[in-house]
């Protein structure tokens, strides 16, 4: 690993699907062996929730920890995380302010905002999952940008299921404050074909893709799973 990431974090992003494996056989275990595998300290999950009625956690709480070493943060009795936005990390790493945003879509979408005092100092996490549509997606970002923008200043990751693959067209918005790193496609899981899942930073990080672990078969998800290494940015 180069100097500047010799103290990196691994951040991960991985869209679950509840749990559905491509052999369409619901299996929390081995989606839970899977995240394992991704040896990351932070990671976002999209679809960890079930979708109807109080929304129950997919994967169960009592062998999280055991299987993959993290804990849950922004969830609650029921629920891993907010909109099936889950946002997971190492015991070590404790959460401060947890934001929780309701995005505007004719479908349900939500983002999670979470300030985490990491091994590198105050990091700020947001792990979003857009919408269907391009004009829902634009005003999504839109709206994640503009609260994000109303809080104290913080070295700031999203990850997430952006559901788009041009980010000329389609992810406009965010780059003109945050870098949008190179994404590998990630879905569908078993011919990959789109980069629908991606990490972006704000100029006080350093971050750079890291090959993902290759995943069993068949898979736990229809999306592959993303890995990044970040750091601080040097002083000037």
């Amino acid at each position: 690993m180069d100097d500047e990431f010799q103290t990196a974090l691994r951040i991960a992003s991985y869209n679950i699907r509840a749990g559905l494996g491509t052999d369409l056989r619901r299996d929390p275990a081995r989606t839970l062996r899977a995240i394992a595998t991704l040896k990351a300290d932070i990671v976002t999950l999209q679809e960890a929730d079930f979708r109807m009625g109080a929304r129950p956690s997919a994967l169960p709480r009592d062998l999280l920890q055991d299987i993959t070493g993290l804990v849950p943060v922004a969830g609650d009795d029921r629920s891993l995380g907010w909109h099936g936005i889950a946002l997971l990390v190492r015991p070590e790493i404790t959460a401060g302010d947890v934001h929780r945003l309701d995005l505007p879509s004719a479908e349900p979408r939500g983002a999670i905002v979470v300030d985490l005092q990491s091994p590198l100092g105050p990091l700020r996490v947001v792990g979003l999952h857009l919408g269907l549509l391009r004009r829902s997606r634009r005003r999504q970002l839109d709206y994640i940008r503009d609260f994000i923008a109303t809080l104290a200043p913080m070295p700031t990751v999203i990850a997430g299921d952006f559901n788009e693959r041009s980010v000329r067209v389609g992810l406009g918005r965010i780059a003109q404050d945050f870098t949008i790193l190179p994404a590998a496609r990630t879905f569908p899981s078993v011919l990959p074909l789109l980069p629908l899942d991606r990490i972006a930073h704000c100029d006080r990080l350093q971050v750079r893709m890291e090959p993902t672990p290759k995943m069993p078969a068949p898979h736990p998800s229809d999306h592959r799973p993303i890995v990044a290494a970040v750091s601080p940015q040097p002083n000037p």
